[in-house]
């Protein structure tokens, strides 16, 4: 009888660590990474984004200051910039349908990839860019990320 006992807490321990760490039903959460994810991601960031926000995600330079036709240079993507400032939600919306869909006639040289990306690579560019974060930018990320989902 104790030892059927024992199994069962340990059974109901394991499910409880299951289910907290994401491993019945569901998705991932944000702060988890997928390897495979993580390979996609980097692999379309260095097609489709690096030639404006840099091979390591440093952005074009001076790109708090507009240039000369009024548009802003690319933000850097890492912990410099202020990308890990935004949500999931916001960082996919930006980058499926363009900045002119967070702030209505904004002009700018980043293309919307809606039509060109999958939604399933635009997360992987996301996962990718999150994945490079220092621990501090990813938590506040995903509080955010969290606390609008």
């Amino acid at each position: 009888m104790r030892k059927r006992a024992v199994l069962g807490g340990l059974l109901i321990a394991g499910v409880v660590a299951a289910a907290a760490f994401g491993w019945l039903g569901g998705g991932r959460s944000s702060d988890q990474i997928d390897p495979d994810q993580i390979k996609l991601g980097t692999r379309l960031y260095a097609e489709r984004c690096a030639s404006c926000h840099g091979a390591k995600l440093e952005g074009q330079p001076n790109w708090q200051e507009p240039l000369s036709d009024g548009r802003m240079p690319a933000p850097p993507h890492d912990a410099s910039g202020h990308t890990w400032h935004h949500s999931d939600a916001e960082l996919f919306t930006i980058t499926k349908k363009g900045l002119g869909a967070f702030v209505p006639g904004y002009r700018s040289d980043m293309p919307a990839f809606e039509g060109t990306l999958s939604d399933e690579e635009i997360r992987a560019i996301i996962a990718f860019i999150r994945s490079t974060w220092p621990r501090t930018e990813r938590e506040y990320q995903r509080a955010r990320s969290t606390a609008r989902s």
